[in-house]
């Protein structure tokens, strides 16, 4: 876990090969948006990901581990130059880390979608912020 961490937390367009030091070649990725099975796939999502971002950076806070299983709480700051100007966005998160051979098999993102980026389009933006306050949020 602890190479999990110090992984994410100097994780950069220039070191995105260090992620195959923590996942199996037989990684399943899923978030909110993707599906990605296997290592060579998961590390061009990252690189994507990396060319299209101004900045990208994980805060770990929490982790937890019982067997071949952990989760870790975290926050994502980023900024892409079309949302919101370029502007810095924080999304707070948790992943679900499954473990097979001392490498990462399985990896569950769970974030909110409007949080990361439906609310920084102007239109949509505007309408969940709005309902959001309405729900008392």
């Amino acid at each position: 876990m602890t190479q999990f961490v110090s992984t994410y937390k100097a994780l950069n367009k220039s070191n995105l090969s260090s992620l195959a030091s923590i996942y199996h070649p037989e990684i399943v990725f899923l978030d909110p948006a993707h599906k990605i099975v296997g290592l060579g796939a998961f590390i061009q999502y990252f690189t994507v990901l990396y060319e299209n971002v101004s900045a990208c950076q994980f805060d770990i806070h929490h982790t937890a581990v019982e067997g071949d299983d952990a989760f870790v709480t975290w926050t994502m700051t980023l900024s892409h130059p079309k949302l919101e100007k370029g502007k810095s966005r924080q999304v707070q998160g948790c992943s679900h880390l499954r473990f097979s051979e001392g490498k990462i098999v399985g990896h569950r993102d769970y974030f909110d979608m409007g949080e990361m980026l439906y609310e920084a389009l102007p239109v949509v933006g505007r309408l969940l912020k709005h309902i959001k306050t309405r729900l008392g949020q």
